[in-house]
């Protein structure tokens, strides 16, 4: 069965449309996106150095079972950051993001994330 990321002639494909949101508020403000890919800019609220922050991802797209991935983009300080998917849940996933810079950080970060599609066992 073919995937939705195929490699073709070294060429990667892979979801064409996404869409975008931009988180308000503060960086624990969750988020509505409901797109299998995408991206999401957080909020510039400061985050102090060896703080983490958590906040929830709508997404109709989401099963259970899926593994939503998400990186660091673009926009702040590239390495000061670690992101990680900590939750996922039929409907949305959560994403946890940590400041690693040794400083307080103020920056309004984009992450772009997809959604792979799995299969329970």
């Amino acid at each position: 069965m073919a995937s939705v990321f195929e490699t073709t002639a070294g060429l990667s494909i892979g979801y064409t449309t996404g869409s975008a949101v931009t988180q308000a508020t503060n960086k624990a403000t969750g988020v509505t996106i409901n797109s299998a890919a995408g991206q999401i800019t957080m909020n510039g609220a400061a985050l102090a150095d060896a703080a983490e922050v958590t906040f929830v991802v709508t997404n109709d797209k989401v099963a259970a079972t899926d593994v939503p991935y998400v990186v660091h983009a673009n926009t702040g300080t590239a390495g000061a950051y670690v992101i990680q998917v900590t939750a996922v849940a039929a409907g949305s996933f959560k994403v946890t993001v940590g400041n690693v810079s040794g400083g307080s950080l103020s920056e309004a970060i984009v992450l772009n994330y997809a959604v792979f599609k799995s299969a329970a066992s």
